[in-house]
């Protein structure tokens, strides 16, 4: 290529692109959804011609947020969901539904009860205490149901199945002749 000697590079007009700009991109539905207008359902997985923006106004320590424009399968509505990075995943905004996920649920509950716990720790004393005697217990009773089932298996184990059948046999005769007699 030539570059005349009065070249300069400063003086290229620069492309100039908005903020929110969209990008088309191949993606695949990052969890189960239904759509609100058809109730089409779009399963996990499913490959979608998407568009991406960059939210304006959202970020979380640093991260942009994205959203996500796909289209139904079914009757092309649009629908809406962007990416969560405080969670490490993604939220429903419009056009469709997710589908129940009661792990997620449970999780979510089990977390609050933890940190709800740890929170009326700090604050009282003798609740760290009620909470250690009240664990211990649960943990004693643990190990004496377990020790429960493995009494009734060793039980359960000394069965001998060929004197039950041999007996079982005999009781049949006894009876048969009753009935003969």
């Amino acid at each position: 290529k030539y570059y005349p000697p009065d070249f300069d590079p400063a003086k290229i007009p620069k492309l100039k692109l908005p903020k929110d700009r969209q990008y088309v991109v191949r993606l695949m539905a990052p969890f189960n959804m239904r759509c609100k207008t058809c109730g089409e359902y779009i399963y996990k997985g499913k490959k979608f011609n998407a568009r991406k923006e960059t939210v304006q106004n959202e970020v979380y320590l640093g991260l942009p947020i994205f959203r996500f424009y796909i289209k139904c399968t079914r009757c092309l509505a649009e629908i809406t969901f962007k990416t969560d990075p405080e969670n490490t995943d993604y939220t429903m905004e419009h056009g469709a539904t997710r589908n129940f996920q009661a792990e997620k649920l449970l999780e979510e509950e089990e977390k609050r009860m933890q940190k709800e716990r740890e929170e009326e720790e700090l604050n009282n004393p003798m609740k760290v205490l009620e909470n250690r005697t009240k664990d211990s217990k649960l943990e004693m009773e643990v190990l004496e149901n377990l020790q429960e089932l493995k009494e009734l298996n060793q039980r359960q184990a000394n069965v001998d199945f060929e004197a039950m059948l041999k007996q079982y046999k005999e009781y049949e005769e006894e009876q048969k002749l009753k009935e003969q007699e």
